[in-house]
């Protein structure tokens, strides 16, 4: 049978949890006018969508009603 070999290199549970804390310390953040500023585009383009797609389905609605 193949044996494995293990390494000694694998990083240790403790210095991953420093690495993630330091780079939690990097983030940074956005700040609260720039988060609802992009928020409510992203409301306001979606219900804009959402009324062209609603509008087109009703249109062809109608057009296929017409047809058949």
């Amino acid at each position: 049978m193949a044996e494995t070999k293990t390494t000694e290199s694998t990083p240790k549970k403790k210095s991953f949890f420093k690495g993630l804390k330091a780079e939690f310390g990097r983030i940074i953040w956005p700040e609260k006018d720039a988060i609802w500023k992009e928020s409510a585009a992203v409301i306001v383009v979606s219900v804009v969508l959402a009324l062209v797609i609603a509008g087109m389905d009703f249109l062809i609605q109608i057009g296929l009603d017409a047809i058949l």
